[in-house]
């Protein structure tokens, strides 16, 4: 098949103000323009409201894509490339391997998967005599995928697009990307988890997001607290359903629905609210496996140890709290002259004058008799890393005493050994 363009001024007229591409097989570009007959065919991409070559009006058409989800462009390709450059960075130092799945998976493998949520999954028609869905996330294929090829150790991940039949709110998408990292097998107890939780650690801090939070479910410990409250097994899957959406509805709402749409007793709901209310880290489980409800129950004793070990590894692993980190400082000071007792204003400003006659950076705070909480509180703000103390026995004893900000300890130094020590701390 030739493709033949016409350049005559009428012709090239017509398909500028129609939008038209041509593709045509006709012995002559022209008579094909004008309709004569001729094995051709034309592919139109046209204003909404432009009148056809015969004069007819095209109905309406509004160009936008559809619901739940959006273009991405040129500025936001080259975030999400940076973004997934270093996830999969992170990945790969882990040591983890790559795959991909089908977009889509027979439906009979993806229901029933996901209690409630099955209903957002989108089916497609049937094809080639197979029922087919789209993935809804990549969890279901990846076990779909260890089970057809008999694998029983992995360690993987994924980022790929999944779909969801919802009614998406602002900022919310039915097609959107998942990032998984999956370490698949049997090994000892929280190993593989803390290594799980120092990847997560280590992509949000790299991204440098600003403050995050982390949070660690075990459904033992959860079906263990659900049992202790009273909620008869029949009904753990609807209510850690309801339970599942605190992170977006309050606590009266969520509590409305397990009384009102599950048919809870109003006392069992509250009692299982005392404990939904809680978090913490390390002392949050101590709390609970010292409670005497919750260590009645087997299994929740056991995910409360297994949290244990946990945190051990993890304070191992470099995985702890942490003040944002770090503040980004907007001065250079190297020590606060503080006071501990009133009435020493005269000796603090000597002892300053003192230091930056060494070229050492300090200030103090300007009141006559502040609290020293209240200058300790400062050098954390502020992220002073010394505060050089005086108080009457100091004075009398000639030395200061320097205390470190970060970790509280504090030393005994000699006025005349201040400077080189303040130095040697904060080079």
């Amino acid at each position: 098949m030739a493709t033949l363009i016409c350049r005559s001024t009428s012709c090239w007229n017509l398909l500028v103000s129609q939008r038209m591409v041509v593709c045509t097989t006709a012995g002559s570009a022209v008579a094909a323009c004008r309709g004569v007959q001729a094995t051709r065919r034309v592919f139109a991409h046209q204003d909404a409201t432009a009148k056809s070559v015969h004069g007819e009006k095209n109905q309406n058409l509004v160009l936008k894509a559809p619901k739940g989800t959006h273009d991405v462009h040129p500025k936001q390709m080259a975030i999400r490339e940076k973004v997934f450059n270093i996830v999969v960075k992170c990945f790969k130092r882990h040591g983890a391997e790559s795959i991909d799945t089908p977009v889509f998976e027979l439906k009979e493998i993806l229901t029933g998967k996901y209690g409630e949520d099955a209903k957002l999954i989108y089916d497609l028609e049937d094809q080639g005599g197979e029922k087919l869905s789209l993935r809804y996330d990549l969890t279901v294929p990846f076990t779909r995928y260890l089970a057809m090829n008999k694998i029983s150790h992995i360690k993987r991940y994924q980022i790929a697009k999944v779909y969801r039949r919802d009614n998406p709110a602002l900022g919310r998408y039915r097609e959107f990307y998942q990032c998984d990292f999956d370490i698949a097998g049997h090994y000892d107890p929280m190993i593989p988890d803390a290594e799980c939780l120092k990847i997560m650690y280590e992509i949000l801090s790299e991204l440098e997001l600003g403050d995050f939070l982390i949070k660690v479910n075990d459904r033992r410990l959860l079906s263990g607290i659900l049992t202790v409250c009273g909620i008869p097994e029949s009904k753990l899957k609807t209510v850690c359903t309801s339970i599942d959406k605190l992170d977006k509805v309050p606590w009266d709402k969520v509590r409305s629905e397990m009384i009102e749409e599950k048919e809870m007793r109003p006392e069992i709901v509250d009692r299982l609210g005392e404990f939904i209310k809680l978090n913490g880290d390390l002392a949050l489980i101590q709390q609970l496996s010292e409670n005497p409800l919750v260590s009645q129950n087997m299994l929740a004793m056991e995910a409360l140890n297994d949290l244990k070990l946990l945190h051990r590894y993890l304070e191992i692993f470099g995985v702890t709290d942490k003040e944002s980190g770090e503040k980004i400082r907007t001065t250079e000071t190297q020590v606060l002259v503080a006071t501990a007792q009133a009435m020493h204003l005269e000796e603090k400003m000597k002892l300053l004058t003192m230091l930056w006659n060494f070229g050492i950076k300090a200030e103090m705070l300007y009141k006559k008799n502040p609290k020293l909480l209240t200058q300790l509180h400062y050098c954390e703000s502020a992220g002073i890393p010394l505060v050089a103390i005086i108080g009457d026995q100091e004075i009398k004893d000639g030395v200061v005493r320097l205390r470190d900000v970060a970790t509280r300890e504090e030393v005994e130094v000699s006025k005349e050994h201040l400077a080189e020590e303040i130095k040697k701390r904060t080079s």
